[in-house]
């Protein structure tokens, strides 16, 4: 059997989280070595400013304290902590018995909020510094996407029912605008952080008072100063695309799509993104029951919550966007079976143009509806009931009263008389919104996403 603790044995429950999806970077970001070297590298600033403002500190315990900041004991630190139960004064022992010299000014006048909240939130900046980028690289990938397709015409679906056409550039453009303002979001959340500073117990700073002997002007000096859920969507987009066949994540040359239909190619990299937002998405509920039951000062019935939700929210959207970038990078689309679908759709869609085209050609607006309505319910007859194609341009073609525009009929049915502005739009969305943001990002654009399960 594992021994309690021994997170790395086959025997014992490891996140997937952290076993099989995020990236190494953001699992280090939210390991134990960072978080307790963080806490080592507070307690060395404290004690810099301590010594600054004329507290009895001597170099050469500063100098001790930075040359063991890596020296952790992992193991001493687990039996200080089963003996003393407190984690923080577990680890104040075991970074004393590295430095005897400055065991007794570590963690002078500080609270276990110091070294706990301020690493908390030293560990949500860089967390917030490894997704940034990869949200960008995503943005970036599927503007060229979208600008490479920016006049591909394509069914246009409102309540997954062929409605318009659209292009595949511009559809894009809506993903990305969502993507646009996630990112907008979080950097906004990363420059907002707030460092909670050194105060005391009850943040009255009055242990502060009493180590700098009533001087008010040194105590002053001495104070430190969501989410990607668009996803879902996105890649549920992609899933119903790649039923539509119309368009597919990456599917490798030796990946197997099913145990038993050796056919099949299921966009299981979507359904990993859609999968993964769902568990942030309940995340939210977390933070949010956990804030609201903070009584006075402060409780302790957040530290065992923070554990699990924070890390488990960063390693979620870091391998949401690792492989929301994988995707963008690979995503194929297959114009001819988009234009098939088109031709099905198409002829329904321009009956007002040909409407138009005969009342300009001296007939009926009245006479011309009933006619088109007549043959276009045959055809739907064809389609629904027969399994047929539409041949309901046939039947114009055939019938003798629209023969004033049958040489217009080509013109008419153009795909791309039926986009509208849409490349237009993609192009301008892109050059006015997209690349203005992505501008900081633009020397980390070249990295590639790779998964390896």
């Amino acid at each position: 059997m594992a021994a309690v603790g021994d997170h790395g044995s086959p025997d014992s429950y490891r996140s997937p989280l952290a076993s099989r999806y995020a990236s190494p970077e953001m699992c280090f970001v939210f390991s134990d070595r960072y978080k307790f070297r963080t806490w080592r590298q507070l307690w060395l600033w404290l004690a810099e400013a301590e010594q600054t403002l004329g507290l009895p500190i001597t170099d050469e315990q500063i100098q001790e304290m930075k040359s063991n900041l890596d020296n952790i004991d992992f193991k001493m630190a687990a039996e200080e902590e089963k003996r003393l139960r407190h984690d923080v004064m577990a680890h104040v022992h075991t970074f004393g018995h590295c430095c005897p010299k400055a065991a007794g000014i570590i963690h002078l006048g500080a609270t276990s909020c110091y070294v706990g909240d301020n690493t908390d939130l030293i560990i949500l900046r860089n967390a917030l510094d490894l997704l940034l980028p990869k949200l960008a690289r995503v943005i970036s990938r599927l503007a060229d996407f979208a600008k490479e397709r920016a006049s591909l015409p394509t069914l246009g679906f409102t309540h997954f029912q062929p409605a318009q056409l659209t292009t595949v550039g511009k559809r894009c453009c809506l993903w990305i605008q969502d993507l646009c303002m996630d990112l907008q979001n979080l950097k906004r959340v990363r420059d907002d952080l707030r460092f909670r500073g050194v105060k005391g117990t009850t943040g009255t700073q009055a242990s502060f008072l009493q180590l700098f002997e009533g001087d008010d002007h040194k105590v002053f000096r001495n104070h430190g100063s969501q989410t990607l859920l668009h996803t879902d969507s996105i890649c549920t987009d992609i899933r119903l695309l790649a039923n539509l066949k119309e368009m597919e994540e990456p599917f490798e040359k030796q990946q197997i799509g099913s145990s038993a239909m050796p056919y099949k190619r299921n966009p299981m990299r979507s359904e990993r993104c859609c999968s993964l937002a769902r568990h942030l998405m309940t995340l939210v509920m977390d933070p949010l029951q956990t804030a609201s039951v903070q009584w006075f000062e402060r409780t302790l019935d957040d530290s065992a919550n923070r554990r699990i939700c924070l890390a488990e929210a960063f390693l979620t959207a870091d391998t949401i966007l690792n492989t929301l970038q994988n995707i963008s990078e690979g995503l194929v689309v297959y114009p001819k079976v988009i234009e098939r679908r088109i031709r099905q759709e198409l002829p329904f869609m321009a009956t007002e143009n040909i409407i138009m085209a005969m009342v300009k050609a001296g007939g009926s607006r009245q006479d011309c509806h009933e006619k088109i309505r007549v043959l276009s319910q045959q055809a739907a007859s064809v389609v629904k009931q027969e399994g047929g194609d539409n041949d309901l341009i046939e039947r114009i073609q055939a019938d003798a009263y629209f023969s004033p525009i049958h040489s217009q009929l080509d013109r008419l049915l153009d795909p791309s008389s039926f986009t509208g502005r849409a490349s237009q739009q993609v192009q301008r969305f892109l050059e006015e919104e997209v690349y203005p943001l992505l501008k900081p990002y633009e020397s980390v654009m070249k990295v590639k996403a790779e998964l390896c399960l």
